[in-house]
């Protein structure tokens, strides 16, 4: 039988807060950790992309990431910059509401610009809302296309984060569960 994946968990600028559905599914389910960042408010690239390196290197059997918004810049960082992300055990990414940091006027998170647009070497669903103040749709649609995602529309949710009142989301456990064997 094969093991259970492990789920690792990366908010966005920020971090996410008790309302968040990614804190709810931590509280849900020991299998979603966290993986932290030094600086939530001052966010560097390099030191994010490092933390998700760490954490997948650190789990022993396989991983699917859980991506909100800068989280799912970070992933396809990560995923350009990492010549073994194809081996490393990373079954699937649920990418969130992933921003435009190329066009976001937050100065905060201009080191990730630009957008990594490759492939990623692993299944993956990006999911948007339509009025994502953070991304417009057919920013959203272009990043599925590069990072041979899924592309699901939620329509008019917001960033999909707390303040859009998704509460556990069990929508997004079951795009999640399109992504595990």
């Amino acid at each position: 039988m094969a093991s259970q994946p492990a789920y690792l968990v990366l908010p966005g600028y920020q971090n996410s807060g008790p309302g968040h559905w990614q804190s709810i599914w931590e509280g849900e389910d020991p299998a979603f950790r966290r993986v932290e960042q030094e600086d939530w408010d001052h966010p560097d690239p390099d030191a994010w992309t490092d933390a998700l390196q760490r954490a997948v290197a650190g789990r022993p059997g396989p991983v699917v990431l859980v991506a909100h918004s800068l989280g799912c810049t970070t992933v396809a960082r990560w995923a350009a910059r990492t010549p073994s992300a194809g081996s490393s055990g990373v079954l699937g990414a649920l990418l969130v509401a992933p921003p435009d940091v190329d066009q976001a006027d937050v100065s905060e998170i201009e080191g990730f610009r630009p957008v990594e647009l490759r492939p990623l070497p692993f299944p993956s669903i990006v999911v948007a809302g339509s009025d994502d103040p953070w991304c417009t749709p057919e920013r959203s649609r272009r990043f599925a296309e590069s990072w041979g995602a899924r592309y699901v529309d939620l329509g008019p949710r917001g960033h999909l984060n707390a303040d859009s009142g998704l509460g556990s989301w069990p929508e997004g456990r079951a795009l999640l569960d399109l992504l595990t064997p």
